[in-house]
């Protein structure tokens, strides 16, 4: 494997939860993301995950442009109950 992620891998269920996970988690503390819910930050990462994704594979059309907020909202939803699942598997409380 040459690289981490590929448009590919982003463009996939699985690949967009995960990239989405790790950098809301990791731009969620930033100043300017403070007064944001943490959802509505996993939320907007996913639509520009997926619009990436979709315009770089060469599948972005009207239709399919127009599906991706709402396939946003399942991949927001799923990585952050991803990461809620590892903080109460580890007994771990999220610092604010």
């Amino acid at each position: 494997m040459n690289n981490f992620f590929t448009w590919e891998t982003l463009a996939t269920f699985a690949g967009c939860a995960a990239a989405t996970a790790v950098i809301t988690q990791f731009v969620k503390s930033a100043s300017f993301f403070k007064n944001i819910a943490t959802q509505w930050v996993s939320y907007f990462v996913a639509i520009i995950l997926l619009l990436g994704a979709t315009y770089f594979t060469g599948a972005l059309t009207w239709s399919s442009g127009a599906l991706i907020p709402f396939n946003a909202v399942i991949i927001a939803l799923s990585a952050n109950g991803a990461y809620s699942a590892v903080l109460r598997a580890t007994g771990t409380k999220e610092n604010k």
